[in-house]
This record gives structure tokens, C-alpha cells and sequence, in this order.
């Protein structure tokens, strides 16, 4: 094994003129509290904070291991951060997150002056000058827009093919902990930066395991929220019935402060005119004894991605009732029907959406206007099919829109067979508050002419239904890591975070990465 280390970690902060002791500033495991603590004791500034991370971003995403996880970096960051530590000098702090940098996955608008590209040469002059609204809370909060995260180009609906972490813009995202392992997708950048140390948080998306894939893979907690809870304008669609945004982080605490920025009515989104009402603070009274006196469903149906993850699945359950939590196998599940009717679903809703999120471009920057045009963009690019082609993209053009019966059935079913009849039934013939299972299996080896190796997740039932999905870190694999569903009903995010919560601070599992080139046989 061979490990890589272009640049030092952690910084020594001198804590106070009369501290005696330095203290050490991990960028690798440092959440938004330390960063605040440093701040706070005049040992760190917002500027200096964002100069670190930018230097390491460098050492480690151009140079060094060459992670491929940022596909741009803000030039406004450094001005950005100087208003925030003038905003804090003058007794203004806006919250919790105030000051801390963070990263959006390419697929989000901001209103700096990056381009928004999916990963995409289709899109590589999009820039919008516009806030998506979850930016528009995320920068009103005070927090530092570092730059774009690299992503699945299209979230990886162009071909079933496709390999995660893979854009034209970008290149191939690669595993922090391993090199040559995948970071998954789409949200691979999001996922593979926080882990590294690139950033302290991350937005990602997801329309099936998008956010809770890479977030287990790379060791990180991810929180898929329920649809509606958070806008989806300004952001590249794949499909509105399932497309949502999340926080990706080192801890929990850290996704329920984002979450908390995030969520929120928007007028332009129709799907979040309930958030308002429903949303709360979802870091206040995070409990560690939250597990005490609880009925988990256990999905054994989403086991069975590897012998070895299964055992690290094993002892989380004993982790769990040691904690006070009271267990229920649920060992089947046909989920067939329900990947059949997604298909139908995700096809008709891509055409359709995507259409109407270029007719919001400028012309002049995106000549693309339909689905049928980036086709033949991508026939006309030779860099877009070096690994893959487009198959699903074709498959999508060919549907008939969203009046067609054959769609309308496939929603209805597919929304019933998964949340009134999928997890709803599992909760009440359980009598549990939530469902637990294995996120998925350790990360497969980057394989650009056969594509992904990938095994399964646990992510279908919650994307399809549009409920919470949050995975936190339950240890690893041969240095790979495996992370823990909470699965909930529609709205639940501050129960699974409490869950979460509590199984986090009682195991640590979560570990800073390696950088190893490959494991040996």
C-alpha cells in the first residue's frame, strides 16, 4: 500500500497570547464547530480559513492524488470571506454557519461567476449570474461559496454505462481513501472533497442514492431529504417527483445546520409549498440518547453486497440495541416493480424537465434547447462519448410526455408501491419509527470500459416514495467505508437525524482518508 501526502493535513493554531499550547486544526476532520472555536479565540480568520482550503484543493485535487473533486473554484471566496470577518468583527454573526466555506455540486446555479455545467461541454457557458434559492439561503447565512463540485455528467442519467464520478468538464472523480476506487454518484465531487478535506460541507443532489451513495462510500454523513422540502429551482433536473438537494458533512450535526439553512418554501418549486410550515430547526436538542426505548425494522432484503459489509452491518445492529433500540427483521421486499415503473418515470420526467430548465438559459451560452439537442451535441463532441455513450438519453427522447396514460400509471404505482405500501407498511406492521439497513457496499474499482461494478443500495425505496434517507458512517471495509440507512416516513428528517445522532456519537466510526494508490491482493 502506498500512501499519499502532498501536503500536511492540519495546521497548528496558537489558541490565545497567553496559550502556552498550539492546538491542532485538522482540515480533514474539522466540522463547523472547531472552525468557529478557532475563529472565536482569534487564532483563525474566515480569510485565512478559506486560503487553507484553497491551498488544499490545490495540493490535493490538481496535484498529488489528483482527485478531480472540484471542477471550479470561486474567484469571490477571499473577498467573500474578508466581509464575513469584518460582518463578525463588527458583532454581525448570521448563523450558526457563518463564515464556513462550502461547496456546490455542479449541477446548481450560483450567482458567482462560475458556469453551472452538470459536467457538461454542452454547458460549459452557463453561467447564469442567478442564485438557485438553496444558494440564496446558503449565502444569506453567511456562508463562503468556495467553488463547484465534479459530478456524474447529467447525474449520471445519460447511460446506463455511465461510470460514476466521470464528466467531460471534469474528468473522473477518485476515491480519497483509495484511489482507484470509485467515489460513486452523482454527487461524486461533493462527496470525495468533504472527505478529503477540501471543504467542510457540500451540497449534493439526488434522484436515486445520488447523495447517500458517495456520501457511504466516501465515510461522510448524507441526508437525502423529503421531496418538497427543499427548492429544486436553478438546478439541472433529471426528474421533478424525485430530484432533491442534501447536505454531505463530517458529522451530523453539521448536515442538520445545513439542512436548516436549506429547506424552505419557493413559489417557482410548487413541490415545497408545505416546507415552510414543516421545516424546523433541525440541530436543536440532537440527543445522544435518541436510540433509548425505540423499534427499528431491520431491511435485511437490502443486505447481501458483500459478506464483509454484512458483518460490519451486524455489529451496527448491536451498536444499535446497545444503545436501547429494539430490532425487527424485515427479511423481504420485492422492489421489481418499482425499479420497472422509476424507469418510466425518470425517462418521462427528464425530457420534459430538462427542456424547461434550458428554455431558462441564455441561448447565446447554451445553443442546446431540447433533449434532442444535447443528443446531437454529444454525437457531434467526440470527448463526451470517450468512455460511454448515450442510450438513456435516446430512450428518454422517445417517450410521449406527461400526459401519456403509460407515465401517469407509472407514477401512481410507483409512488404507491413505495411509500403507502412500501415503507408506511413496513413501519406499522413493525411497530418501528424508522428502517435500518446497509447504505451499500464498499467502493468498486474505477473501470472505464466496463463501467461501474456496483452492487445495490438501500436508496431506491426512499427516492422513489420522495422520503428521508440519511446514511452516517458504520465503519469500513478493507479501509473502504460502509455507512448506516435511517430510513423514515415522509417529513421525518429531524427524527432520523436524532437517530443518526445518537448511533454517531456512540461509535465515531467516521475515519480521515488514506490516499492509498490501490489495495493489494
Amino acid at each position: 500500500k502506498t500512501k499519499l501526502l502532498p501536503l500536511a493535513a492540519s495546521i497548528a493554531l496558537c489558541f490565545g497570547a497567553a496559550s502556552a499550547q498550539a492546538a491542532t486544526f485538522d482540515l480533514e476532520t474539522a466540522g463547523v464547530p472547531e472552525i468557529q472555536a478557532a475563529v472565536d479565540s482569534g487564532a483563525l480568520t474566515y480569510e485565512k480559513l478559506v486560503k487553507l482550503y484553497l491551498a488544499r484543493i490545490q495540493a490535493y485535487d490538481h496535484q498529488g492524488p489528483g482527485l478531480n473533486a472540484v471542477i471550479t473554484v470561486n474567484p469571490k471566496a477571499l473577498q467573500t470571506a474578508r466581509a464575513l470577518d469584518a460582518e463578525r468583527k463588527a458583532g454581525k454573526v448570521r448563523s450558526a454557519l457563518h463564515g464556513a466555506p462550502i461547496l456546490l455540486k455542479d449541477n446548481i446555479e450560483s450567482a458567482d461567476p462560475l458556469p453551472t455545467t452538470a459536467g457538461s461541454l454542452a454547458l460549459r457557458d452557463n453561467i447564469t449570474g442567478r442564485d438557485a434559492p438553496i444558494a440564496k439561503r446558503l449565502r444569506d447565512a453567511g456562508l463562503v461559496m468556495l467553488g463547484k463540485a465534479n459530478l456524474s455528467e447529467w447525474a449520471n442519467i445519460r447511460s446506463s454505462k455511465s461510470i460514476s464520478g466521470w464528466s467531460a468538464v471534469g474528468g473522473t472523480v477518485r476515491n480519497p481513501y483509495v484511489l482507484d476506487r470509485s467515489a460513486c454518484g452523482s454527487s461524486s465531487g461533493s462527496g470525495a472533497a468533504v472527505a478529503a478535506g477540501l471543504a467542510p460541507l457540500a451540497i449534493g443532489t439526488e434522484t436515486d442514492g445520488s447523495i447517500t451513495c458517495p456520501a457511504a462510500i466516501n465515510g461522510l454523513v448524507g441526508l437525502k431529504p423529503t421531496v418538497g422540502l427543499v427548492s429544486r429551482t436553478h438546478i439541472v433536473p433529471i426528474s421533478h417527483s424525485q430530484d432533491t438537494a442534501g447536505p454531505m458533512t463530517t458529522t451530523v450535526e453539521d448536515a442538520a445546520k445545513v439542512l436548516t439553512i436549506i429547506a424552505g418554501s419557493d413559489p417557482a418549486d410548487p413541490a415545497t409549498k408545505d416546507a415552510d410550515a414543516r421545516k424546523i430547526d433541525y440541530a436543536k436538542g440532537l440527543s445522544k440518547d435518541a436510540l433509548k426505548g425505540v423499534t427499528l425494522a431491520v431491511a435485511r432484503f437490502y443486505t447481501g453486497y458483500s459478506p464483509k459489509t454484512d458483518a460490519v452491518f451486524e455489529r451496527a445492529l448491536k451498536d444499535l440495541q446497545a444503545q436501547g433500540a429494539t430490532l425487527v427483521d424485515v427479511k423481504e421486499f420485492d422492489e421489481g416493480p418499482i425499479g420497472k415503473a422509476e424507469g418510466v418515470v425518470l425517462y418521462t420526467e427528464l425530457k420534459a424537465d430538462m427542456a424547461s430548465y434550458l428554455a431558462s438559459t441564455d441561448p447565446k451560452k447554451v445553443p442546446s434547447r431540447t433533449l434532442a439537442d444535447l443528443i446531437a451535441f454529444n454525437r457531434a463532441t467526440p470527448k463526451e462519448f470517450e468512455w460511454f455513450g448515450q442510450e438513456s438519453f435516446e430512450k428518454a427522447e422517445k417517450t410521449k410526455g406527461l400526459t401519456d396514460p403509460d407515465y401517469l400509471k407509472a407514477l401512481a404505482d410507483s409512488k404507491r408501491l413505495a411509500g403507502p405500501e412500501g415503507i408506511d407498511k413496513i413501519l406499522k406492521n413493525t411497530g418501528a419509527v424508522a428502517i435500518v439497513a446497509p447504505t451499500t457496499g464498499p467502493a468498486w474499482t474505477i473501470d472505464p470500459l466496463n463501467g461501474d461494478n456496483y452492487g445495490g443500495s438501500a436508496t431506491t425505496l426512499p427516492a422513489v416514495a420522495g422520503y428521508p434517507h440519511l446514511t452516517v458512517p458504520m465503519g469500513d471495509v478493507t479501509g473502504l467505508p460502509v455507512g448506516l440507512s435511517f430510513i423514515g416516513p415522509a417529513w421525518s428528517e429531524k427524527l432520523l437525524l436524532n437517530l443518526g445522532y445518537a448511533y454517531e456519537q456512540a461509535t465515531h466510526h467516521r475515519k480521515p482518508p488514506s490516499f492509498l494508490k490501490t489495495i493489494a491482493p
